[in-house]
């Protein structure tokens, strides 16, 4: 026995023997929690790292590509292959906003090539998250973004973001919250496209439903988007 347990007495014993079970399970708690972040966080990693390779590979082997940059509406898109002699390259990465240092993800990708015109489609998940991003915040990061594409590319254009639906997860309370958040962001697009000397680019109405889950674009809401994407593009065949 040692000196504090005879010191103490049963019931005080007791006391600290369930004091430090309770402070072990909170431990455990939170080391559980901590690792369950922590693989997510390398899913996301990993997934961000694969993508790069793969655009690596890919504009490694083109010269003078269109590239859309982009979040998963953009990654899940079915591009054309080629417009007017250029290859068509989609750079969507899922889960991506205006706070995913995407400039810098996609000159690596480049490794010192340029692109003859970069279309940029963001802001969903900036809508998303809208608690953490305001208006001005989101308006000075695409600029910032913007920035940092203009040193690859002569040509920039950003497409309007596209609204959301209640259905699926996305209840009419969050869609009408993330609605009004996509439109305050619409609002800026178009002065923050004309200070950073790229075009902005409205979207077609799109056909309802025009999402698969309240997020995603359906098959009615791709066309639309493909239609602004290829139009924008081919402003390079003139």
């Amino acid at each position: 026995m040692t000196f504090l347990e005879k010191s103490m007495s049963a019931r005080q014993l007791s006391g600290v023997r369930v004091n430090w079970m309770y402070f072990g399970l909170v431990i455990l708690g939170i080391s559980a929690a901590f690792l369950i972040w922590a693989r997510k966080a390398d899913v996301v990693d990993d997934h961000r790292r694969a993508r790069q390779l793969v655009l690596y590979y890919t504009l490694s082997r083109t010269e003078d590509p269109v590239i859309v940059l982009g979040d998963s509406i953009v990654e899940a898109s079915t591009l054309p292959r080629s417009i007017c002699g250029h290859a068509i390259v989609n750079a969507g990465l899922n889960g991506a906003s205006t706070a995913s240092d995407l400039g810098n993800w996609l000159s690596q990708a480049l490794d010192a090539k340029r692109a003859a015109l970069i279309i940029v489609s963001l802001g969903t998940n900036d809508a998303l998250v809208s608690a953490t991003s305001s208006k001005q915040g989101f308006g000075d990061r695409y600029r910032a973004l913007l920035a940092q594409l203009s040193k690859l590319t002569p040509q920039l254009a950003v497409l309007e973001i596209p609204p959301v639906e209640a259905k699926g997860r996305m209840t009419v309370a969050m869609q009408n919250e993330a609605s009004a958040t996509i439109t305050e962001y619409n609002s800026v697009l178009p002065d923050v496209t004309s200070q950073s000397g790229a075009a902005f680019v409205a979207l077609p109405a799109m056909q309802k439903p025009s999402t698969i889950d309240g997020v995603h674009l359906s098959s009615g809401g791709y066309q639309a988007w493909d239609r602004a994407v290829t139009e924008t593009a081919a402003r390079i065949c003139s």
